[in-house]
């Protein structure tokens, strides 16, 4: 069991091949997504877009943010019947590879998982896995370990050390099997659940891209900037080739 990631980049080219490495189908990669608003450059991006990974900065408004929000909630306690498979992050600096499993684990994504594959593995166990268990789960799997350590050394800068005090964080966007739009982050009590979205909506959609902007808006607030340099955003949708 390893207590520590070395933490991965934002990079489309990173997290797919981490993704197919695991057993998500070639037919579907991570794309740089560099506006929600202009239809120009989202037209770049092939469509339906199946998930959302946003990387943005555990600044103090966020934190205090997301403490306000979870006060009142439960943690949550999985269930097999549940709309979507989450898990509670507890390795340090993974949270890179939570978003990704959150990314392929659920909604129509997982269609494109190979059979026998490790997330065709992780799909077939985790549900009948409390919580806790899906912690232990995860924790003790070498061949999760092994994987991201084959890629998080890539990249276009050079990876900071496992034991380093990283201020960003990912998280995923997913549409769910039932059009629920769920925001997956390891750090909080459970899945929010966010909106339904209709049968045309994919992630990309302004009914779902609202609550990234909600991130973006809420930093910029904090700082009195319009500046969303600190913020990276990628979507899991059909490869370009």
């Amino acid at each position: 069991m390893v207590n520590a990631f070395v933490p991965l980049e934002s990079n489309p080219e990173v997290l797919t091949r981490l993704g197919t490495s695991i057993g998500l189908d070639p037919d579907l990669a991570f794309h740089d997504v560099y506006s929600l608003d202009d239809p120009d450059l989202l037209s770049f991006i092939p469509r339906p877009a199946l998930a959302l990974m946003l990387v943005f900065p555990i600044s103090e408004s966020y934190e205090k943010y997301r403490q306000e929000q979870d006060k009142d909630r439960s943690p949550y306690e999985a269930a097999l019947d549940d709309d979507v498979i989450w898990l509670k992050q507890t390795i340090s600096n993974a949270c890179g590879t939570y978003a990704l499993l959150h990314s392929t684990l659920n909604g129509p994504a997982f269609n494109h998982v190979l059979k026998g594959s490790l997330l065709d593995t992780f799909h077939n166990d985790l549900p009948a896995l409390s919580t806790k268990e899906r912690v232990t789960y995860i924790e003790n799997s070498r061949s999760l370990e092994t994987a991201h350590a084959a890629v998080a050394q890539d990249g276009d800068t050079a990876a900071p050390d496992a034991s380093e005090d990283i201020n960003l964080h990912f998280i995923a966007f997913v549409k769910s099997d039932s059009g629920k739009l769920y925001e997956m982050d390891g750090r909080r009590l459970g899945p929010i659940e966010l909106t339904t979205l209709g049968p045309d909506d994919d992630v990309l959609s302004p009914a779902a891209t609202v609550f990234v902007k909600q991130f973006m808006d809420r930093e910029a607030q904090a700082t009195r900037t319009s500046s969303y340099m600190s913020f990276s955003l990628v979507a899991l949708a059909p490869a370009l080739d």
